[in-house]
């Protein structure tokens, strides 16, 4: 991984109101991967402190298998969402 400096995988789940959950949703975010995951979770903790909701669709990118990508849409109004787990791989093993 030395060259993917800055590479991070999250897994990103999403909770709504009445109790349905979207997801999980792996993305790979680095400085060479478009992905929205990091703004996703800005744009719903702005929301949270009271700011309106500027964006609904979100593109995340899992680039882990090279030779299956993966784009995940989703389409979200963070009214009817209670929670965004993003669960982040720092580092891998050895």
């Amino acid at each position: 991984m030395s060259d993917e400096r800055g590479l991070t995988n999250h897994e990103i789940t999403i909770a709504l109101a009445g109790g349905a959950v979207l997801g999980p949703f792996r993305a790979t975010w680095s400085t060479e991967i478009v992905s929205d995951v990091r703004e996703l979770t800005r744009d719903y903790d702005a929301f949270l402190q009271g700011e309106p909701q500027k964006r609904f669709k979100y593109h995340l990118h899992d680039d882990d298998n090279p030779q299956r990508p993966i784009s995940h849409s989703l389409i979200l109004n963070f009214e009817h969402v209670t929670a965004i787990y993003d669960r982040v791989l720092l580092h891998e093993q050895p």
